[in-house]
């Protein structure tokens, strides 16, 4: 539903520009209430490009002379017509999504104390954290290791290896319902701030490519889950410097070497401890 909704709001969006209305140059969000005020009004035959931009609320009251020049096209009674169709649908599609949403919110009441530990997980938001209970359940006995979870999930890197050369390291197929939504809580965590999610995928990601970084973050979250599930605990953050914690000697040598190649000679010394 949220796709189809979307969808329309993009057709809506290409009839303005046909009819040199662009609303969304200036509005980010033509369904927003401002957006919706000012279509409305079009619809019921307003023309004046003033009047349409001063029906404009909050922050967007800001940008008044914009949305009058946005707002100064060649729109007909035919465009109010098929303006007025693709606004029903979009709110077709917004009931259509809060019923839904008020329906999960039922049925995921048993599971809402799995649901309050995974989305302390960064990047696990409440919609993420939804659909992994639907597609795993929260009875992680089922999997006798984190491990089997991540290779059921198809985290895990495929093993074909044949007289010692390895060809292939694909991930195996996986639930594509899983896959899709632990891809955006990936990329959401690799942008966290100083975490260890993040500090993870800058560090495949600099050896083995962007792709391999997400897919090994999908990987970490699984198993994480897998342990706070079974034993009901919430997530244990690292840190952003769990890696330089663990060897430090390995980062500092890493953050010489890459001064070195910048030109610099490096003297390193010990600082002593206050006091």
């Amino acid at each position: 539903m949220t796709r189809e909704r979307a969808r329309e709001i993009q057709r809506l969006e290409k009839l303005l520009e046909d009819a040199g209305i662009k609303l969304s140059s200036v509005a980010s969000d033509i369904s927003g209430v401002s957006g919706r005020l000012m279509l409305q009004a079009l619809v019921d035959g307003e023309r004046d490009p003033g009047r349409l931009a001063d029906l404009a609320k909050r922050r967007l009251r800001s940008r008044i002379p914009e949305l009058a020049e946005a707002l100064n096209g060649r729109f007909g009674e035919h465009h109010g017509f098929l303006v007025k169709i693709h606004t029903d649908l979009i709110d077709q599609h917004t009931r259509a999504i809060e019923d839904l949403t008020a329906r999960i919110e039922v049925v995921i009441e048993p599971f809402r104390g799995a649901r309050d530990l995974m989305i302390t997980i960064p990047g696990i938001s409440t919609m993420v954290a939804d659909v992994i209970i639907a597609e795993t359940g929260v009875d992680m006995s089922r999997f006798p290791t984190a491990g089997h979870l991540a290779s059921w999930a198809g985290t895990c890197p495929g093993s074909n290896e044949s007289a010692g050369r390895v060809k292939s390291t694909t991930t195996r197929p996986g639930n594509p319902y899983l896959k899709g939504v632990l891809g955006i809580a990936a990329m959401s965590a690799a942008k966290s701030h100083d975490t260890y999610l993040a500090a993870k995928y800058r560090r495949v990601a600099a050896r083995r490519g962007p792709i391999k970084a997400i897919v090994a973050l999908e990987h970490a979250m699984l198993i994480a889950l897998w342990h706070m599930l079974r034993h009901g605990e919430f997530y244990n953050e690292p840190g952003g410097d769990f890696y330089t914690r663990r060897d430090p000697d390995k980062a500092k040598n890493r953050a010489i070497d890459q001064l070195k190649k910048l030109g610099y000679d490096v003297t390193v010394t010990v600082q002593q401890a206050a006091g």
